[in-house]
């Protein structure tokens, strides 16, 4: 089977914004607000972080089923990582998700500050101040066959998309518009010059975006 390289479960407001300004500790999107973006997902009888019984069904559900299936490495941008800038004060930061973050695969953090990798539960971290190329290398080798999941945030997928790396994407368009922030496109027809795509509404607001290679 032939490694794929995939975006899934990526969410965008209407206005095709994936993160808010002035990114904190306390505010991990900036100054836009998760439940607009990540409403659907949280919706659901299979998101990751569900703790109490029930959830939505259908096709939101069907979606975030479809988060970890084949995937055995994800690549992240370090704003996603955390909210430090510039050289690490020190190596206290582990991210956002406690000890057992949701990935359970290999995570390779693009960084200009490389840090000492660190495992976490079933996921280890590993820093590259590398190109999006030697980033994937590393990746599809540390995922043994399986496919890589490029986990965001914006510029990151953005830089992959650029260097032509990416198979798929499924990107989840929010009923929501944010005006301002980091922005994955003006319009997601621009992207069919090298990806098919369909659109398919759902009950909950959101209109599913998958791209896959013409």
């Amino acid at each position: 089977m032939t490694q794929r390289v995939r975006v899934h479960c990526f969410s965008v407001s209407q206005d095709g914004i994936g993160a808010g300004e002035e990114q904190s500790l306390e505010r991990p999107f900036g100054q836009a607000d998760p439940g607009d973006l990540f409403a659907w997902a949280g919706a659901t009888d299979s998101w990751v972080h569900r703790t109490d019984p029930g959830g939505t069904r259908g096709l939101d559900d069907h979606v975030v089923r479809d988060f970890t299936r084949n995937i055995g490495a994800e690549i992240m941008g370090r704003n996603k990582f955390g909210p430090i800038r510039g050289p690490w004060p020190g190596h206290e930061w582990q991210g956002w998700w406690g000890d057992e973050p949701p990935f359970h695969t290999p995570v390779f953090v693009l960084t200009h500050h490389v840090r000492p990798s660190f495992t976490l539960s079933d996921t280890t971290f590993h820093f590259l101040d590398t190109t999006p190329h030697e980033a994937l290398k590393q990746a599809k080798a540390a995922a043994d066959g399986r496919d890589v999941r490029i986990g965001g945030g914006v510029t990151t997928i953005r830089e992959f998309l650029d260097a032509d790396l990416i198979d798929e994407m499924h990107i989840a368009v929010a009923p929501h518009e944010l005006g301002s922030g980091l922005r994955l496109w003006d319009d997601p027809d621009e992207l069919t010059d090298r990806y098919h795509l369909e659109r398919v509404p759902s009950p909950s607001g959101v209109v599913h975006h998958f791209f896959w290679r013409r």
